[in-house]
């Protein structure tokens, strides 16, 4: 048992670890934006965190769009593989290679779609924000870095739909590189173009968004050049998204409309809850925020684990391997208790050491709230990890309708009520907040893998790859 969990553990870390240090690496590009804009001053700090609240809530949501492309690769790569091995391998083969560029094909034609409908999204957005109630001055720099902003969007998803390729054919490893070099080019760009460094106008806030949209511009054309110097990925990528099939896009946003609703159920249930905790004051926003962006960073373990593990289910699906199916779920499950044991310990015995980058010239009520805080989040993040684990092997299924279904019942109809009755009618305010996550969160986690399970012993059944 301990042996056949090691051997998982190694072929899941494969894909999985080079996915987690992309995400972090992602992470620090946020953080880097952040820190330049609060350089500028307290306005300038406010209108550019709207502004990429707007942009990740859109940009999330697009990528969600093309995340079951890497599915779908991944289940036509293994075929041709497996025709390899048969009488008439070469015909199979590039049978299924072909449907892998019409895979390619339909997912950069979702993305430029998603791309250039979530631009004008924003743009709108940027004209309404004086609706919304919003200090003036808030509103002008908003609008403008929005403007800048928006055309990064097209090439953020193509980033992402080239991403998914990859890793659907597990060769990920430019990623890394990639997204570790992006982060010292925005940061050069930002304060070049902040400043008006080499001769350049002094363009502020809007500097920052111009460099946001430009590393997503470079990190595209650095990720397109890998794959087309990767002798196995090459033939396979292509960029005619006129030559894509109907039938192909229309699967692809049958597949990808779920997974983006559901990122921005998740984003959402979120937001509000941030909002919930304001209502007790700046000290429980504060300590909110900042034991939220420690979750936000360890989770981004599982969602890599859950890339992975998705990858490797559909995999195995296409293959009929349902016990190797099975065995992923236990094995993703393992990986993600273990690093978030380590995790939950330094939470409950250093609270003062993770918490000072956030709070350290904070007052002392905000570090006592979040330090409570902690010890919830020492739990939660495992119910957390579990139930975003649990929607990427419901899509290694392509099982993306429940998973969907499954995130609105867990966040909103058990977490949210669970939130507002502990921290208004009993009176626990943000502790109160944050049991209500947790609650969710566990409920949600149990009813994924519940459907899991049952989905998969469905498709054993019937011998076939189990649909949503």
């Amino acid at each position: 048992m301990l042996t056949t969990l090691l051997r998982d553990s190694r072929a899941l870390g494969a894909l999985a670890v080079p996915l987690i240090l992309t995400q972090l690496a992602q992470v620090a590009l946020t953080t880097t934006d952040t820190v330049m804009m609060g350089l500028l001053g307290t306005t300038e700090l406010a209108a550019g965190g709207l502004a990429i609240v707007i942009f990740n809530q859109i940009r999330t949501m697009g990528v969600g769009l093309v995340t079951s492309v890497g599915n779908q690769i991944a289940a036509a790569a293994a075929r041709a593989e497996h025709a390899t091995a048969r009488a008439d391998g070469d015909g199979a083969k590039e049978a299924a290679h072909h449907e892998v560029r019409g895979i390619v094909r339909a997912g950069m034609a979702v993305a430029t779609l998603a791309g250039v409908a979530g631009a004008l999204i924003m743009i709108l957005i940027g004209q309404l924000l004086t609706l919304l109630g919003q200090d003036a001055a808030v509103v002008d720099l908003t609008r403008t870095m929005l403007y800048a902003l928006a055309p990064g969007l097209l090439p953020c998803l193509w980033f992402q739909a080239i991403r998914q390729f990859t890793v659907g054919m597990r060769r990920p490893q430019a990623l890394l590189q990639i997204t570790l070099a992006s982060i010292a080019v925005n940061a050069a760009l930002n304060w070049v173009l902040i400043h008006g460094t080499f001769g350049l106008p002094v363009l502020g806030l809007t500097g920052v968004g111009i460099a946001t949209s430009s590393v997503y511009l470079l990190s595209f054309i650095a990720l397109y050049v890998a794959a087309k110097r990767d002798s196995e990925l090459a033939p396979l990528l292509t960029l005619d998204i006129t030559r894509s099939e109907a039938a192909t896009v229309k699967h692809l946003l049958g597949l990808g409309i779920p997974i983006a609703a559901t990122y921005g159920s998740e984003a959402g249930f979120f937001s509000v809850t941030a909002l919930m905790a304001g209502s007790f004051g700046p000290d429980a926003l504060a300590a909110h925020t900042a034991v939220n962006q420690l979750v936000y960073i360890a989770f981004q373990v599982a969602v890599g684990l859950s890339h992975a593990a998705s990858i490797n289910v559909s995999r195995e699906l296409a293959l009929s391997n349902h016990d190797s199916a099975r065995r992923i779920k236990n094995t993703a499950l393992a990986c993600a208790a273990a690093v978030m044991t380590v995790v939950g310990i330094i939470y409950l015995t250093l609270p003062r050491l993770v918490l000072a980058p956030f709070l350290e010239s904070g007052s002392d009520q905000a570090l006592t709230i979040a330090t409570h805080l902690l010890i919830i989040t020492a739990f939660l993040q495992f119910f957390d990890c579990t139930q975003n684990i649990g929607v990427g092997l419901l899509r290694g299924l392509d099982d993306t309708k429940s998973g969907f279904r499954i995130t609105l019942i867990g966040y909103w109809a058990i977490g949210l009520p669970v939130s507002w009755l502990l921290a208004y009618a009993l009176n626990l305010d943000t502790v109160g907040i944050w049991l209500g996550l947790l609650t969710g969160l566990a409920a949600t986690a149990l009813l994924l893998l519940r459907r899991y399970n049952a989905a998969l012993a469905a498709a054993q059944a019937q011998n076939t790859p189990a649909t949503a």
